[in-house]
Parts: C-alpha cells; structure tokens; sequence
C-alpha cells in the first residue's frame, strides 16, 4: 500500500476556497518503510534431501526475512532495489554443446564389463538390508554436497537415487550380479576402487550404507564431468530441463552413463550420445512413478 501525504489549501471566510485540494505525491517504486527490499535465499548443504527450487519464488515478506536475522528496512528509496542476478535454479533450460569440451579430468573410471550372459542367475551374501534401513541410506547419500569446493551447486535429486537403486537392485543390498555390480547400487568393484583412491576414501562395496554413497557418488562425479563438457558447468538435474530428445538434458545423460559408462556418453569433440533410451527412460519414469519413493 503507497503512502500519500497532501498539502490542505487556505479556507477562506465566506465558503470560498482559495487554494487546493490533495496532491499526491509518493514516487513510482517507492517502498513502503515497514517492507523489506527483496532478496534471494540460497540454502547451505543439509542432510535433507535437496528440493527443487521454483522459478518465480515470491520474494519473502518482511517478517520472512527478520526471522533469517537480516532487518528490516527502515529507510524508504527513492528507486526498487536492484535484485541479483537470476541463479542457475531459476534461468532457461541450457542446451547441450554441439561437441564436447576437452574433459576436466582425465583419470576417469574403469569402462563397464562386458554384459553377463541372459542365463546367468545372480548371487546372494549376508543379510538383506529392511526397507527402512535402505531408505535412510540412499536419503543420507543424496543429502551430500560432493563437490563442496569446485560445484557447491551441484545436488544430487533424492527421487533419481532411489530411482537408480530400485532400477539396478530393487533395493536389495546383497544381491551380487553376473556381472560384477554389488548391492544397492550395482557399483563395479573397479569402479569403488577408483572412486575410494580419487576421492581419499575407504567405502566398502558390500555394506549397504556405503554401496549407497558410491552410487551416490559417481552419479554427482558424472555429473560434474558431463556438465563441464557439454552444459558449461550448469549442473542442474531438474526432469522439467529436458525435452522430448533425450540427449537435451543433463539429467538423461547422467542416467545413460551410469549405465552405459561416461566414454559411451561423452566424448571430446563429439556431441552428446545416448546410447540406452531404454534405461533412461525407466529411470525417468521410475524417479515419479515408482512404489519405492512411497517407502
């Protein structure tokens, strides 16, 4: 609501008015005094799992804004604020490079083996993990920040982990495939040992938990590599990003190389490949559609 203030005319005697009425005179774009200018709220790492952010955010009320411990404004501008600029949350949806830049790292993972033969039936050690149990699990790897320095921004979607796990192992934390691909996340051991020596740690393949934060891992690891080569470090892994062409995304090019291996899926020079529509495409649908997120 705008503020007015008025000058009153002289009243002369007799019922005659000399001078007056109202004038108006607040600026266009004046601030109320008790309304706090506009800002962004960008939220830090937390152990939930990361939420998409809407594009047209209403900026928060005063109130809003007093709460996360910045004052209200008390002094009314003669202009709006100039709001910051629009985030990678809330821009246009990026389109791929027509080829690919040079990679950032050139110590990657060990390429995928060789599909196990149809007939082979896979193989079961230890105790089954409860629903549960596998639920915090995949919620805690999600909810890590794994480029704290280099891609802060970069998420990892707790609906594409749970998604991954249910399309890989049914969310079974001991199965052991034909192929080589352990627990949860069907992570290949190659893959752990290079994944344990290129981030300084010591998962272990076959507990449960840390079969969660592998995968977790090498999908926000392919995230970063895919997304510096081809989307200009934009690492967004929103679903409504992409198009009816898969390869127009991040996110189904992330889903194709956990499958199919980062080599299948980019390559310097090349454009963008998505070699397993199949895959991908149970993926995205299981990351809305699947009985697992009711768990």
């Amino acid at each position: 609501m705008r503020e007015r203030t008025g000058r009153v005319g002289a009243l002369v005697l007799a019922g005659l008015l000399l001078a007056g009425g109202a004038v108006g005179c607040a600026g266009k774009g004046e601030r109320p005094q008790d309304q706090a200018a506009p800002v962004s709220i960008t939220e830090g790492p937390t152990d939930e799992a990361p939420v998409d952010e809407a594009a047209d955010e209403p900026s928060p009320s005063a109130s809003a804004v007093a709460a996360l411990g910045a004052a209200p404004s008390r002094k009314p501008s003669t202009s709006p604020t100039p709001s910051k600029k629009p985030t990678r949350s809330t821009g246009a949806a990026p389109k791929p490079r027509a080829v690919a830049k040079p990679p950032t790292e050139t110590k990657v993972p060990p390429p995928p083996p060789k599909p196990a033969p149809s007939s082979c039936k896979p193989t079961y050690k230890g105790t089954q993990a409860s629903r549960a149990d596998v639920k915090a699990a995949l919620s805690a790897a999600a909810g890590r920040t794994y480029w704290p320095s280099s891609a802060p921004e970069l998420k990892i979607p707790l609906n594409l982990v749970k998604a991954t796990a249910w399309q890989e192992s049914g969310w079974q934390s001991n199965i052991y495939a034909c192929d080589g691909g352990v627990g949860l996340m069907q992570v290949m051991p190659g893959t752990a040992t290079w994944m344990n020596q290129r981030f300084e740690q010591s998962y272990d393949i076959a507990d449960y938990q840390d079969n969660a934060y592998l995968g977790a891992n090498y999908l926000a690891w392919l995230t970063k590599y895919i997304g510096d080569m081809y989307f200009e470090a934009d690492y967004r892994l929103d679903a409504d990003l992409c198009t009816a062409e898969l390869d127009s995304c991040l996110l189904n090019a992330v889903i194709s190389a956990y499958n199919y291996g980062h080599g299948a899926v980019a390559q310097e020079g090349k454009p963008l490949a998505i070699p397993n529509p199949s895959y991908v495409r149970n993926v995205r649908a299981l990351m809305t559609e699947c009985v697992c997120l009711g768990y």
